[in-house]
């Protein structure tokens, strides 16, 4: 072959080899890059009862970037090793974040068997690879005793070393009564912020919950900045069905409030779970505050 018939040669494979990867990304366009939006696997709690792989396939699907579990016991995520999790949901694209899940105050005689099970749950979170484990109700003793509360602030802080020593955080999150209760003149909740050590527990602020118990959750940002780590954002039902909710001002003070992760809740729906949680991502992602 002459040197001209292969210069001549060369020159038609590279034009098509142009030609095509035109028409190849003409017509597949980049995906969207989607925002780092967890979801509390307690919305879809039911269906992870059902068919957990189905379920976190479908909502890796939906474009949620992690879970926070609302399925530990004895040592297992929905019955599944941590690692068995961990990597069910790597297969899906998604890791675990964090976890809802806790012991109460231990009564007079049990303090050493609710270390041990802590560390249990400890390591546990730490081979799933959670970042968090958070805590997600006061037993009823709490809200009647400021004595009592005060136990449980030194238990937290407790627990909340433990968790550092093992690279995880440990929190609290709330629900309305923490806003609506006062014990000998205390709120509630600012006395769990009074009382417990920021090194050794943050808050997971619900911004629902805060709104439905009278408070504002931006005076709670200027009061104790830097204290609330994750928000848990949640309507009525699905995100922005009830018009109720403006999450933005949240967003906008997530500096100042310390926020450092965002996991959707829903609770209650006006469609199948699967549906509301996609829905609720889809505002999320569309919405100009959040990334």
């Amino acid at each position: 072959m002459t040197n001209f018939n292969m210069k001549a040669k060369s020159i038609l494979i590279a034009l098509i080899l142009v030609m095509f990867s035109a028409s190849v990304f003409a017509g597949n366009k980049a995906p969207k890059k989607e925002k780092e939006i967890g979801i509390q696997l307690w919305s879809v709690r039911d269906d992870m009862s059902k068919d957990a792989e189905g379920t976190i396939a479908k909502l890796g699907e939906i474009g949620y970037a992690y879970v926070e579990a609302a399925g530990y016991n004895d040592g297992k995520f929905y019955g599944m090793e941590p690692a068995e999790f961990k990597a069910l949901l790597a297969k899906h694209g998604m890791t675990m974040k964090g976890s809802h899940t806790g012991m109460n105050l231990p009564k007079e005689g049990e303090w050493d068997q609710a270390m041990d099970w802590w560390k249990t749950c400890i390591e546990a979170h730490k081979t799933a690879g959670a970042k968090w484990i958070v805590k997600p109700s006061m037993g009823r003793e709490s809200y009647e005793d400021l004595a009592v509360l005060k136990q449980y602030c030194d238990y937290y802080n407790t627990v909340g070393e433990m968790c550092n020593k093992a690279g995880i955080r440990f929190g609290y999150h709330n629900h309305a009564q923490e806003f609506t209760t006062e014990l000998e003149g205390n709120i509630f909740y600012d006395y769990l912020l009074q009382n417990t050590d920021p090194d050794k527990v943050m808050f997971q602020l619900d911004l629902y919950w805060i709104a439905e118990g009278g408070k504002n959750a931006l005076d709670y940002f200027k009061k104790y900045p830097g204290r609330f780590e994750l928000y848990h954002v949640k309507d009525v039902e699905e995100l922005g069905a009830s018009g109720k909710m403006d999450f933005e001002p949240a967003f906008k003070m997530a500096k100042k409030a310390g926020m450092k992760d965002y996991i959707v809740e829903v609770e209650r729906y006006n469609f199948e779970p699967l549906v509301s949680v996609e829905k609720s991502f889809e505002f999320l992602n569309e919405a100009k505050y959040t990334k």
